[in-house]
């Protein structure tokens, strides 16, 4: 029987740059992926005519996943500081939880397993090694972060009271070994929610392009189908 631990340095070092190299990777690939998918969307409206049930329900998913994007994106101040208020209170990665309820709205609202799968193939090898990325950052630079980290989930929120940092008179949560009270002004926001940060983060474009997206899903192909089959 093997174990991680047993394998050689050199192997255990060449393991290491691998997994480095491919978060670099998915990093800077992950943007011209997003616009590659949006592509693909537009092609399968052309092929498939649209479901209004089917679209309907993906609202139920779209919209919740705007919401949680939209309320993220007005409370994270991106590497200034170790947020764990309103969104961050329940799940570390509320934007990419959000982007996947979109996207899975969007298959769903396609009728279409082999668009879901990609999405499904492309969050795997994409969007984990980019969040493993991010929290190895979050470590070095918030020393808060391990016990955010143990009281917060990664991904699916948590249903019971949100995370809040305990203050006391040695530091920040001394149980969990986090910092002093000096620290934890860098650590989290007392504010809410803050619409100049939504405008900063330009989170709007995720309203604009899911708008642009149900109305070619709604009307890309019988608008195409009437300019194709237009009398010559």
């Amino acid at each position: 029987m093997t174990d991680q631990h047993s394998a050689p340095p050199k192997a255990r070092s060449m393991q290491w740059r691998a997994t480095q190299w491919w978060q670099w990777v998915a990093r800077r690939i992950r943007v011209p992926l997003g616009f590659l998918t949006a592509a693909l969307f537009l092609f399968e409206c052309t092929r498939r005519a649209p479901h209004p049930a089917a679209i309907a329900w993906s609202l139920a998913l779209v919209l919740p996943g705007l919401v949680l994007r939209a309320a993220a994106s007005g409370t994270v101040k991106k590497n200034l500081e170790l947020t764990m208020t309103g969104p961050y209170a329940h799940t570390r990665n509320p934007l990419y939880l959000g982007s996947m309820l979109m996207a899975a709205g969007f298959a769903l609202a396609l009728l279409s397993w082999p668009f879901a799968l990609l999405l499904a193939v492309g969050f795997a090898v994409i969007y984990i090694p980019v969040i493993a990325s991010e929290e190895r950052f979050l470590r070095a630079a918030f020393p808060g972060f391990d016990a955010y980290c143990r009281r917060v989930p990664r991904f699916i929120p948590r249903v019971n009271l949100p995370f809040k940092p305990r203050l006391t008179p040695a530091g920040l949560d001394q149980a969990d070994d986090a910092p002093s009270v000096s620290q934890a002004g860098s650590l989290a926001s007392a504010g809410g929610f803050s619409f100049a940060l939504y405008r900063k983060h330009r989170e709007y474009n995720a309203a604009i392009g899911a708008a642009l997206l149900y109305l070619n899903l709604l009307y890309l192909r019988p608008v195409l189908g009437v300019i194709l089959h237009q009398p010559r």
